[in-house]
């Protein structure tokens, strides 16, 4: 305690449960700063998941679906997830099956820059499916 008032320093304990206890003299302030610094830049490395959205009807024409499916592989080539869904609005619940099959095509169409994460499925009147890019 004496060295650490002579150099102007804090004494930290280091272990406390060690015999004897593990100390060490030291600029308390100046370590607490450190480690918010190092903890910022882990925070800022750590890569943030985007998910963007595309959504079709259940009868989408030919140059509709060309178009979102260029949106979508621009997506997927800039590393965001995709959340492809088909929404039916009143009684077009109907063609449940042309929403799944328009689904898989674009999974299929879009098979080099992501792989299917979730399979189409019904939620309401929804049918959703999310593909992640490649890396």
């Amino acid at each position: 305690m004496r060295l650490a008032d002579e150099l102007g320093l804090d004494l930290v304990e280091i272990s406390p449960k060690a015999d004897p206890p593990v100390c060490k003299v030291m600029d308390y302030k100046k370590f607490l700063y450190e480690q918010k610094k190092r903890e910022k830049a882990l925070k800022a490395k750590a890569s943030k998941v985007v998910v963007k959205e595309i959504r079709f009807g259940p009868q989408t024409d030919d140059h509709d679906y060309e178009f979102k499916k260029k949106h979508a592989e621009k997506f997927l080539k800039d590393g965001a997830k995709l959340k492809a869904f088909v929404f039916f609005k009143g009684r077009s619940i109907v063609f449940k099956e042309q929403g799944q099959i328009l689904l898989l095509r674009l999974a299929q169409d879009l098979e080099e820059f992501g792989k299917v994460e979730q399979m189409p499925r019904l939620e309401g009147k929804r049918m959703t499916m999310f593909i992640a890019p490649k890396k």
